[in-house]
């Protein structure tokens, strides 16, 4: 306890240099709280579990945070793993003092299927207390860090497990927060526990290696020292050494041997202003040549995170490259802590307020995702796609920069801006041309989003997609929009299954329907319909147990009216890519789980297939007043004669119809060939126009309707 004591001595002696007398003593009342609620508890190492929470409290000193964020720092985990409540504390200590040891703590009340289920809700229990308030993940990253540095203690599984957990989540945030030390070290750390030997080799070549170019490495510092001293460039120069990870990565994502990697070393140049820095980037060139294509300005355009710096790589001595970092002392200490030079840095800097615009930004982007994301594991899903770590940098038609991950598209970008633009996006213009949705941007585009009212996701949006937004977003879109259409199918499917029984849904009492709901584990009418419509439930089986259940199971079966469609349903009643049905054919409804209502033609061979299972079938007619048009396949066989593709087009033109798609076959005589067409027809009469016409032409010797393997002469 002697030992601990001292510690306790120590954090006090630090926050005495920037907290009130007060405020420090406050901070004691905290700690002997937590010594008291701790007493007896012990960490795997042997030492007093009280170290723990002293240990987080002082690097979160080394911030300069304020007197709320060390108090929850000393009680972190009282919550956890003692009996005190959250309300103690707060009657103690303070309302915001406790909402930040609540954001900090686990869930422990719920139960749940898996240990990823439960990591996941842990995750975003702590990452939507962090958009509330920042200071909740500053507490837990210093958290983690010291677990991290203490972990030799556990077993191997556990040790990579968390060390998994780190390498994945805390240390990308670290990163995105603009906590580099801290991102670095976690980093480290995660890799000496995941890859051990890999670790040990690499850190004995490093110390070998280091021995080895101490001299070059000494004589190209007081060559950059001395070249800005003559050109009258106030510097402070340092060599760093890259990290074990860093090298780590770049040794597996370029196949290299550690001797291969030669960019081991690195300079950083910090200098007074913005001016001086392009000043000694222009010394520094003259002095080494510099690499094409290693240059980087995070000046002018600044990371998310606030980082900003000029990059750029040089040819040393033999042929050594030199890693060279210039910035100013301001853009220095936010590169070091991040977000946490709020309160680090008493500064108005225009650099720290911009940062803080960012992580806000940033923050409440989480509140988004939760909000629509389906469950804590897609919300996770979505978080580790938004902690993707390089970025391009793209430009509005105002000339705003947008930072988005490298391998963004069009869509990423509309989502980007605005929701809304993302939901009606049509197409888009990069730098004044008309390109694909799909288009990966580049760095320096000038994009526009083009959009129509009458827009909607298209599902395949989420094949291309790299942003956590872009995808939560059209998921979120989608199903709110299959359900919509669910629950509408739903209840005219159940409502045609009780007029097969001679009765309505309003026939049935409050008490038959509470009766149902329970059985089925639903809590509304709307659930119901919406099962239904998704084809998880049956509107058969529905209607004769909502019967049964209301004391009228005696009903005798009539034949119901047919369910209308117009084919513009949506995602509740589809049609068949199979035999592409079309109005004016004979067709049937067919109930598949979790896609609604599937629409066939009568003569479809999954029709047929599926004929032992009546229960599933629903009787459909399409309604008068469709107004669209459907895709539909025909084949030609016709003369190898010079312009006849021309004149079939020129046909099908004339017929008021669209051409979507064409390819030909070569027949097994050159004297005739195959055309495949995919063309758009408003119905069954429309088409037989559209062949009319087709047959008319000398050139054409057959002419085909193809529904999916079959084949319908006219």
């Amino acid at each position: 306890m002697v030992e601990v004591e001292a510690q306790a001595d120590l954090l006090f002696k630090d926050v005495a240099g920037y907290l009130k007398a007060d405020d420090v003593s406050r901070l004691q009342s905290a700690y002997h709280f937590s010594e008291a609620a701790h007493h007896g508890q012990f960490r795997k190492s042997g030492e007093p579990y009280i170290s723990h929470p002293l240990a987080v409290a002082k690097i979160l000193a080394q911030w300069h945070l304020d007197p709320q964020a060390l108090t929850a720092a000393l009680l972190h985990d009282v919550m956890e793993d003692t009996a005190v409540t959250k309300d103690e504390i707060a009657t103690t200590f303070g309302r915001p003092v406790a909402d930040l040891v609540d954001g900090v703590s686990k869930i422990d009340a719920i139960e749940f299927q898996t240990k990823e289920d439960f990591q996941a809700e842990n995750f975003r229990k702590m990452l939507l207390a962090m958009a509330r308030d920042v200071r909740v993940i500053l507490i837990k990253l210093a958290d983690r860090l010291h677990n991290m540095r203490t972990m030799q203690a556990m077993d191997a599984e556990r040790r990579r497990r968390i060390a998994r957990e780190t390498l994945d989540i805390y240390a990308p945030i670290a990163n995105r927060l603009g906590l580099n030390a801290i991102y670095q070290e976690l980093q480290d750390l995660s890799f000496r526990y995941l890859h051990p030997t890999r670790h040990r080799v690499l850190a004995k070549a490093l110390k070998t290696s280091r021995g080895n170019r101490r001299e070059v490495v000494g004589k190209v510092l007081d060559a950059i020292v001395a070249r800005l001293k003559e050109a009258g460039v106030e510097a402070t120069v340092t060599g760093r050494e890259k990290h074990l990870y860093s090298i780590y990565n770049k040794m597996l994502e370029k196949q290299l041997s550690f001797a291969q990697v030669q960019d081991i070393y690195g300079f950083r140049v910090i200098v007074r202003d913005v001016n001086a820095c392009y000043i000694a980037l222009g010394l520094l060139h003259g002095l080494y040549k510099p690499i094409p294509g290693k240059f980087k300005d995070y000046i002018a355009i600044p990371k998310a995170n606030g980082y900003q710096s000029l990059h750029s790589t040089l040819f040393g001595p033999f042929g050594m490259p030199l890693e060279m970092q210039i910035r100013t002392h301001e853009m220095h200490k936010i590169a070091e802590a991040g977000v946490a030079s709020h309160w680090l840095y008493k500064s108005t800097d225009s650099e720290l307020t911009e940062l803080h615009r960012k992580t806000h930004q940033w923050l409440q982007s989480l509140l988004e995702l939760q909000s629509t994301s389906g469950n804590a594991v897609e919300f996770l899903e979505h978080l580790k796609v938004d902690l993707f770590p390089d970025e391009v940098y793209v430009f509005t038609p105002k000339g705003r920069i947008m930072a988005l991950p490298r391998g963004a598209t069009a869509v990423d970008f509309a989502y980007f801006v605005h929701t809304d633009i993302g939901n009606r996006a049509i197409a888009v213009k990069i730098n004044d041309e008309l390109m694909p949705l799909r288009t990966e941007l580049r760095n320096g585009d000038r994009v526009e989003i083009i959009t129509a009212v009458q827009a909607r996701p298209n599902p395949a949006w989420l094949n291309f997609v790299t942003t956590a937004r872009a995808r939560s977003q059209i998921r979120h879109f989608l199903k709110t929009m299959q359900l919509t259409e669910s629950v509408q199918l739903g209840e005219r499917l159940l409502t045609q299954a009780l007029a097969t029984l001679k009765t309505s849904p309003s026939d049935i009492d409050e008490t038959g329907w509470d009766k149902l709901l329970r059985d089925c584990g639903l809590k509304t009418r709307r659930d119901l319909h919406a099962d239904i419509g998704l084809g998880k439930r049956l509107a058969a089986v529905i209607a004769a147990r909502l019967l049964q259940l209301a004391g009228d199971g005696a009903a005798t079966p009539r034949i119901a009216g047919t369910i209308m469609i117009r084919g513009t349903e949506g995602m509740a009643a589809q049609l068949a890519r199979c035999c592409n049905p079309i109005p004016g054919d004979a067709v049937i409804g067919l109930v598949s789980k979790g896609q609604g209502i599937v629409i066939h033609t009568q003569d479809c061979a999954v029709i047929r297939r599926n004929r032992h299972e009546s229960d599933r079938w629903v009787d459909v007619q399409w309604d008068d007043k469709t107004r669209r048009a459907f895709g539909v396949n025909i084949r030609l066989s016709v003369a190898n004669e010079r312009g006849v593709l021309a004149q079939v087009a020129g046909a099908i033109a004339d017929a008021g119809s669209n051409i979507d798609n064409v390819n030909v076959d070569q027949a097994d005589s050159s004297a005739y060939s195959t055309i495949n067409f995919t063309i758009q027809v408003s119905n069954r009469f429309h088409l037989a126009q559209v062949m009319r016409r087709l047959r008319r032409i000398p050139e054409v010797v057959r002419i085909a309707r193809v529904k999916g393997t079959q084949r319908e002469r006219e």
